[in-house]
Order: structure tokens, then C-alpha cells, then sequence
């Protein structure tokens, strides 16, 4: 019997629907850590990923009719998750720079790869990140939302999404090398 995964966790999402608490709590044990994961990846700092997690899961279960099986629950989430963090980033004033009016030529050159085994140094390097380069490397590397996705959801245009993107790992690369 074979499965469409747009229908993953259907009957807790209709049961949801129809105001099942058990059900809404069900569902928020089966994506909290996962949402706050990132949440926290965007924002840094714990207790901002917590209440934004929170908000995000009441506005999920209030708008919870919409919801029309167009992705997964999760994905669908995700997008929740990941809309209020950069609106919470855009509330505290942290720009992501737009850079249309510059011309900037990025080559391929990068310092030694980074090893599999060095992955801690890469976790808190992102961490160590300016908030705006954070977001940018979250979205793109951790996320997989593409450069169009991207400018989307942050209100930028695509070249300022990858200009932002390549400064961002420069600057990754570099803090990794220092580590």
C-alpha cells in the first residue's frame, strides 16, 4: 500500500481542524524540536527561538482550516517557523544588506575544505555569524530554500540574496580557519 507523504500525520491535522486538543498536542510533540531547531538557527538565541516556536504553533492551530494538504504539515510549519523569525529579526532592526547598487566579483577561490570531522567548528562558526550572514547560510545551506526563494521570503532581490550569500560563507570560511 503505497503512501502519499502529502498526507503524513492527516488524521491528527483533521482531528486538529476540528479542535482536538489531544490531537493539536500530538502534533506539536512530533514537530516542536525540529521547529525550534530552526527557529534557533536564525535567531541564536534560545529563549527568542522558544517564544517564536510557541507563537508559531497558536498561529498554526488558529489557521489550521487553511491548511490545504498543498505540502506536508511540516513543511507547511516550516514556512510559519520561518516567516515570524525574520519578521522578529526585522522588529529588532537587523538588516540584511542589499547590495544591487555594488558590483562584486566573487571567484571560486576557497582556504582548505572543511572535513567532515570538523563539523562542531562549522556549527559554531554559523553560530559566531552576524545575524543577517546567519540567516542567509540557514535559509540556503541548513533550509535548501533556493536564491528566488529566498528574496521572497526576505523582501530582497535575488542578486542581493546571493551576494549576501557568498559574503556569508566567505565570512564562515574564514571563522571556521580561525577555530
Amino acid at each position: 500500500m503505497e503512501t502519499n507523504i502529502l498526507y503524513t500525520h492527516k488524521d491528527l491535522v483533521e482531528k486538529s481542524k476540528s479542535g482536538d486538543r489531544n490531537s493539536q498536542y500530538r502534533l506539536y510533540e512530533l514537530y516542536v524540536d525540529a521547529m525550534y531547531n530552526i527557529s534557533m538557527r536564525m535567531l541564536g538565541i534560545k529563549e527568542d527561538a522558544e517564544d517564536i516556536v510557541q507563537d508559531s504553533f497558536v498561529e498554526a492551530f488558529k489557521n489550521l482550516t487553511s491548511f490545504r494538504y498543498e505540502s506536508t504539515f511540516g513543511s507547511w510549519l516550516k514556512r510559519i517557523v520561518i516567516n515570524k523569525s525574520i519578521n522578529y529579526l526585522k522588529l529588532k532592526k537587523i538588516p540584511v544588506t542589499p547590495l544591487d547598487q555594488h558590483e562584486y566579483h566573487i571567484g571560486e577561490e576557497v582556504s582548505e575544505p572543511v572535513k567532515s570531522n570538523d563539523i562542531n567548528k562549522v556549527k559554531n562558526a554559523i553560530k559566531i555569524l552576524p545575524d543577517g550572514y546567519r540567516q542567509i547560510i540557514s535559509l540556503y545551506l541548513i533550509e535548501g530554500y533556493d536564491h528566488i526563494e529566498i528574496a521572497e521570503i526576505l523582501g530582497i532581490t535575488v542578486s542581493t540574496s546571493k551576494s549576501q550569500y557568498h559574503r556569508a560563507k566567505k565570512k564562515l570560511i574564514e571563522i571556521v580557519n580561525v577555530l
